[in-house]
């Protein structure tokens, strides 16, 4: 049965499942919901589609809570945050120019690269050098146009150090708001933001704030090293996921 917009039955219920469990881990860990939720509407979607589809509801469930992200992040995330809005554009572009399979493996791979990233050594709490920032910040653009994850450089970066989990966690959240606002502007320009999409977005907010809440509900009861193997479960699981999805 196809819907308003275009969109089947299975299509909306797959997307509402994918947004409440995506939503649960982000307000669980910090990040999550572009990394898990991409891979599986680009599989009852369009790949360039579920991008901007996670986009908007990035964006969505950022601004509700912006005050208190620019609040508590760390300042090296408005420098990351500023080169995303640079590279964007250009990974968003190459996005466009991909066949879906391609696009759907780049998507693994990327991932994978996240799970990689977090078993490395955890470092101390100082901010990182300005190559290594500016690196995250140009990686994570460029994720984000052409997967809609900005989280796979910017995850290792935050949760690899030891800073507290408020501050690594407004630190991550500000970013992806910044990334999933830039990421729609550039879908606009490009003429890829379909008006069904954000209708599509509204209809899956609920889902997403509800998952949201009860994920943070958690989150306010573990510990921090409970915490940590959460992120690294969360990651994990999204990296298996997507690749058996490919294979």
């Amino acid at each position: 049965m196809e819907l308003p917009g275009g969109f089947t039955a299975l299509q909306v219920a797959v997307a509402l499942g994918a947004a409440l469990g995506s939503a649960f881990v982000r307000g669980l860990t910090g990040f999550g919901m572009a990394i898990l939720l991409v891979p599986i509407l680009a599989l009852a979607l369009p790949p360039v589609e579920a991008v901007v589809l996670t986009n908007a509801l990035a964006l969505m469930i950022g601004a509700s809570e912006v005050r208190q992200l620019a609040r508590e992040a760390e300042g090296t995330a408005w420098a990351i945050g500023g080169l995303v809005v640079l590279t964007t554009p250009i990974g968003l572009y190459a996005l466009s120019l991909t066949g879906v399979d391609v696009a759907r493996l780049v998507i693994a791979l990327i991932a994978v690269s996240a799970f990689i990233a977090i078993l490395l050594p955890r470092r101390g709490a100082g901010v990182p050098g300005r190559g290594v920032t500016g690196a995250v910040g140009v990686m994570s653009g460029l994720m984000t146009g052409y997967a809609g994850m900005p989280g796979p450089p910017v995850v290792p970066y935050y949760t690899g150090r030891d800073l507290p989990r408020a501050t690594a966690k407004a630190s991550m959240q500000l970013i992806f708001t910044i990334a999933a606002s830039t990421g729609l502007v550039t879908a606009t320009w490009l003429g890829i933001l379909r008006w069904e999409l954000l209708l599509f977005a509204v209809l899956l907010l609920p889902a997403v704030l509800i998952g949201n809440r009860l994920g943070a509900k958690v989150s306010g009861r573990i510990s921090d090293p409970v915490w940590r193997a959460a992120v690294g479960l969360a990651l994990g699981g999204a990296a298996l996921g997507a690749l058996l999805k490919v294979l």
